[in-house]
């Protein structure tokens, strides 16, 4: 085992800034203008004899006034509050009107919301500005947007609140889009607040100017432009409100500098008078009791139901519920890759993991079901794969609260809108109990089928391939010396499938993935939130050489806020999901699969982390309590082989009954 152990890192220092140059106030025919050197100018017109022009559009007119004045702040800073000396105490500092800037300081402090993660620029310098007086809301530093949004986002997963990420116009905002995505399919709660030049240049293409509005607007729940402050306190309590309300989701908020810059007594509103100013935002709870009565009297019926618990589970915070149902009616639980937590792996009724590189055995029970009832989950083409053949015996009851999705992908025979705690809690009550006995020859099936699944070749450690390292034995590992009691952050790709089958979940919101979108470089910004958003817990990263090299710029900021990530590389030098199916797939015909990466060691050492390389089995645990002795962040480079692949996997194109346990084709 190799490993190095270097000095914590120092930021670099901050570049020097310039002066702007003299400016001038020059009148003209045509109105007011401004030039960077207007001394020989304003005199060359009597010298001449030629009548000077103005090319201002409109010049003299309030509009053009207005663009001219957003121009030179533009260029040069206008004032948003005080100039005080920097080791001013706070108490010292001079009385100032609260501005723009201070309405978004304050309202993601009334959210419950202590901590958000940023990258500044230009246009949203006024927060910045003010964040000084609002000590008690932690700004992180990130060295990408792309990074906040991530960590908004395990933010929010793990904490139960709205992660907040913030970005600057034009590229910073444009940064943020991929996070935004991500927490979209995924159904995550953060609000993502931008900046844009001032409201006088909107339209006008100035520099940084992007139209973030329009970008956004696909992939979010709702988006704000704002070019008022005292519209920023009813804004942000709504964005927050649609965010965690009904279906979680991203809202993003776009401000003009203005905005933020301007005084205002604005007050911020009480939840009743957000809810009262969103009469059309009213998503339904409550499901409805004929339904409820239907699926009970389905349920009474069925003879090998099976429940399959999605990411629905855990937003409601309906792990209880769903547990008390199911031990009520003694039906087996499965779940989907987001609903990984929603029940402890280790209770009797808990079956598995399902979809394409799920459980084959969680895979047969589906296909063999006469009943399932899914909550929370949307049927995804992942867990489905050809719906004409899925679930081919099955009537389905699908409770979700967002009316949209029943019914998209698989058609239902008993739809239920509602939150799923809610559900569950009124439809326990209408099901007969039904003891364990009742179900026997079912549930003894499923434990048959359950012991041939891990009794098959490319299930347990190392069993593939004897003398190398396996990444399924590594997460064992890392679950096993966790005491399953951490939280488990997967990037995308096969590292992700073997932390959902390997690591074995005791309990809810433990488990961080990028599942709807597959966002590569999403486990170590998203172990970076959750660690914020989950003190309290051993937060580990998991991630693959090709992942980790995306996003390994926020190791610093992990070294600059000393926020405790553990981080498990597993370098297999290819990008090794798509190595997988091009071995499979496309007849071997590799291209672009095989990732060079640099020294890890030294890379870590360069940022300050202490890591740790191992590269047998004899070696996974001594890195694993490497890594947990370390007071901070911590990397255990693991080098595993290249040729390791994911099994069972259902081909695209075909169903759960198609599975592929082995494969002989062709060698790299």
């Amino acid at each position: 085992m190799t490993m190095t152990k270097g000095d914590s890192a120092k930021p670099p220092s901050p570049g020097g800034g310039g002066t702007d140059r003299p400016r001038h106030e020059v009148t003209t025919p045509g109105g007011v203008g401004s030039l960077e050197t207007a001394g020989e100018v304003s005199t060359a017109g009597a010298s001449t004899g030629r009548q000077r022009r103005t090319h201002v559009p409109a010049a003299g007119s309030d509009h053009a006034v207005a663009i001219e004045k957003a121009q030179r702040e533009m260029l040069r800073e206008g004032t948003s509050a005080p100039s005080v000396p920097a080791d001013a105490t706070a108490a010292a500092r001079a009385p100032r009107a609260r501005i723009g800037a201070d309405v978004v300081c304050e309202a993601i402090l009334r959210q419950g919301v202590d901590v958000f993660f940023s990258y500044p620029g230009g246009v949203i310098l006024p927060l910045y500005d003010v964040l000084g007086d609002h000590p008690e809301l932690r700004h992180i530093l990130v060295r990408h947007e792309q990074g906040g949004a991530h960590a908004a986002d395990g933010y929010a997963r793990v904490s139960g609140k709205v992660g907040v990420c913030v970005g600057t116009s034009g590229p910073g905002a444009t940064n943020l889009v991929t996070g935004i995505g991500t927490a979209q399919l995924d159904s995550v709660p953060i609000v993502a607040i931008t900046g844009n030049v001032p409201s006088a240049l909107i339209g006008k293409d100035a520099f940084q100017e992007i139209d973030i509005n329009g970008i956004t607007l696909p992939m979010t729940k709702h988006n704000y432009l704002v070019r008022n402050a005292d519209d920023l306190p009813r804004v942000l309590a709504e964005a927050f409100h649609i965010a965690r309300t009904g279906r979680p989701g991203p809202v993003h908020v776009d401000i003009t500098k203005d905005a933020l810059q301007q005084e205002t007594t604005a007050p911020h509103p009480t939840e009743a008078e957000v809810i009262a100013g969103l009469p059309g935002f009213r998503p339904n709870l409550d499901g409805h009791y004929r339904q409820l009565k239907t699926a009970a009297a389905e349920i009474a019926a069925a003879k090998r139901p099976l429940i399959l618990a999605g990411h629905g589970i855990l937003h409601a915070r309906a792990e209880a519920e769903l547990l008390a149902f199911a031990e009520k009616t003694s039906i087996p639980l499965a779940w989907t890759l987001l609903g990984i937590g929603a029940v402890d792996e280790e209770h009797p009724l808990a079956y598995g993991y399902m979809g394409m590189h799920g459980w084959k055995h969680v895979n047969r029970a589906i296909q063999s079901a006469d009943l399932l009832i899914a909550i929370g989950m949307r049927f995804d083409d992942r867990v489905t794969g050809n719906v004409r053949t899925y679930a081919p015996y099955a009537r389905i009851v699908h409770v979700d609260i967002d009316p949209a999705e029943i019914g998209k992908n698989v058609a239902v025979e008993v739809p239920i809108v509602g939150d799923a705690k809610r559900v569950l809690k009124a439809l326990t009550p209408m099901v007969e109990a039904t003891p364990l006995e009742a179900r026997r020859e079912y549930l003894d099936q499923l434990a048959d089928w359950k012991k041939d699944s891990l009794a098959s070749s490319w299930h347990g450690s190392g069993a593939w391939r004897d003398g190398l390292l396996s990444a399924d034995y590594v997460v064992q590992r890392i679950g096993e010396l966790t005491g399953h009691e951490a939280v488990y952050v997967a990037d995308v790709g096969q590292n992700q499938m073997w932390l959902a089958r390997y690591a074995g979940f005791r309990h809810p919101n433990t488990h961080v993935s990028s599942g709807g979108l597959g966002t590569m470089g999403f486990a170590v910004p998203a172990a970076m939130g959750a660690a914020l958003g989950a003190p309290e817990r051993e937060v580990w990263a998991v991630a693959g050489d090709g992942g980790f090299q995306m996003t390994s710029q926020e190791l610093m900021t992990l070294v600059q806020d000393r926020i405790p990530v553990k981080i498990a590389l597993f370098d297999n030098k290819k990008l090794g999901m798509i190595r997988q199916w091009q071995e499979i797939i496309y007849a071997g015909n590799y291209h672009s699969a095989h990732l060079l990466g640099p020294d890890y060691l030294k890379l870590a050492d360069a940022y300050g982390i202490p890591a740790v390389k191992a590269t047998s089995p004899g070696e996974v645990d001594d890195a694993i309590r490497f890594a947990q002795g370390v007071d901070g962040p911590a990397l255990i480079w693991f080098e595993i082989a290249g040729e390791q692949n994911i099994f069972p996997m259902m081909p695209a194109g075909k169903g759960l009954s198609d599975l592929i346990e082995t494969w002989g084709g062709p060698e790299e």
